[in-house]
């Protein structure tokens, strides 16, 4: 159904991107657990954690500059097989109880390196694969695939095949790396960034071009410094909400659990539904609305003592997500030129990264001293400062031009051969 709307080519590439994040979430369930098995010190443990989030930092701006040099759709296809291979050596090893977990860390940071670049490179290939006039319904689809798979199958199931054999979630992930490499390497004619390129230049100079673009763009300058803002508050909330619902809200393991399942079906039904929303309310008020559930969740963590309100407010945070992740993807991809496309979506990567990891130190450090309610109290503060900064940003007119220019990201068709 998917693939007769959007075509062929994005059905693979749909399939792909669904049973790579299987894959990946089923490592990341199961890495932990492994990690556990062999020691109880919680710096080793912790580290895990450290060593996914690194390579977000190290590589996302260089991982945009190789996207826009290369033919993106042969460098996700060797990404894939590299993953495959890293993957292999780290289940034969577990099969002959041979790794450790120095070798476990080795073979996720190079899985989410990989990570890093494929994901700049498949934003920057869609532009190509789908009309212009599909991408918000191509990235809801891509992105509730990854809800479903990700954030709903994957974790009870690498916890079953974790139990069956430690090897075994991570022998599927490297499956479905590889299927997902033949179906990208099924997508037909050549995806490399079109326009001038002015001889040989250091990939400083192409960062600093792609980063001097962004800034150059009221629209995208500021969702992109929303993402990063937004994300230290959002993830300083999520690092302590084990807290939260264990001392306020009376919530046991299963409990804690169904919270993420309640942010989960509304990222699922944000990502089916998200073109046809956007197209009733507009791109300005899903933003706008947004900003406000972002707000209200962060009040309904801070106020609040009812599980169920805590519940219904992760549910409309997870249709928030989902409906500004396709607007943000989708005026990224309308706006910026094919020759930029990677840099400029490695460089909003990076923005979001960074707030990811200040999120997660900072969550920690203001609840044990200000108490377990203090991180959302701050979120609710700054949510309320961004809404009254940035509301007019997005007017109607601004947004409406976006969506009209016609474009220096005008797609083309790719050239096949």
């Amino acid at each position: 159904m998917t693939g007769e709307r959007l075509g062929g080519r994005f059905a693979r590439l749909w399939t792909a991107s669904t049973l790579s994040a299987l894959g990946s979430g089923t490592a990341t369930v199961a890495a932990p657990l492994y990690v556990a098995s062999r020691t109880d010190d919680p710096l080793v443990v912790s580290a895990g954690a450290a060593v996914s989030w690194l390579p977000w930092l190290l590589f996302a701006l260089p991982g945009g500059v190789l996207a826009d040099r290369v033919d993106r759709r042969r460098l996700m296809v060797l990404i894939d097989w590299v993953r495959v291979v890293a993957l292999v050596v780290l289940a034969a090893a577990m099969l002959t109880d041979r790794a450790g977990v120095a070798l476990l860390y080795v073979v996720l940071f190079v899985v989410n390196t990989g990570e890093v670049v494929f994901r700049t490179a498949a934003q920057a290939v869609l532009p190509a694969v789908v009309p212009r006039s599909r991408l918000e319904r191509a990235n809801g689809w891509l992105n509730g695939g990854t809800q479903v798979t990700q954030n709903m199958v994957a974790g009870p199931l690498g916890g079953f095949l974790f139990v069956l054999a430690a090897a075994a979630p991570f022998a599927l992930n490297a499956g479905t790396y590889a299927l997902s490499a033949v179906l990208v390497g099924l997508l037909a004619g050549t995806y490399r960034g079109e326009g001038p390129r002015p001889g040989p230049r250091s990939a400083r100079a192409e960062i600093a071009e792609g980063f001097r673009w962004l800034l150059s763009q009221r629209l995208l300058r500021t969702m992109a410094a929303l993402i990063g803002l937004l994300n230290v508050t959002l993830t300083a909330a999520i690092a302590v909400l084990v807290l939260l619902a264990t001392e306020r809200l009376g919530l046991g393991s299963v409990g804690y659990g169904a919270l993420f399942t309640c942010m989960a079906v509304g990222g699922l039904l944000g990502s089916v539904f998200g073109d046809r929303l956007i197209a009733a309310v507009t791109a300005t008020w899903t933003v706008r609305v947004g900003l406000l559930v972002e707000a209200g969740l962060h009040l309904a963590l801070a106020a609040s003592r009812s599980a169920v309100v805590v519940g219904v407010a992760l549910f409309a945070f997870g249709v928030h997500s989902a409906l500004w992740n396709i607007v943000a993807n989708s005026l990224r991809q309308r706006l910026t030129p094919p020759a930029m496309m990677g840099r400029v979506g490695s460089t909003t990567l990076f923005v979001a990264a960074g707030g990811n990891c200040v999120g997660a130190l900072l969550g920690g450090v203001v609840a044990a001293r200000y108490g377990i309610t203090a991180p959302y109290w701050v979120g609710f503060a700054v949510a309320v400062g961004v809404i009254a900064a940035t509301w007019r940003v997005f007017d109607r007119a601004t947004v409406a031009a976006a969506y009209a220019e016609p474009a220096a990201a005008a797609v083309r068709e790719p050239v096949t051969g």
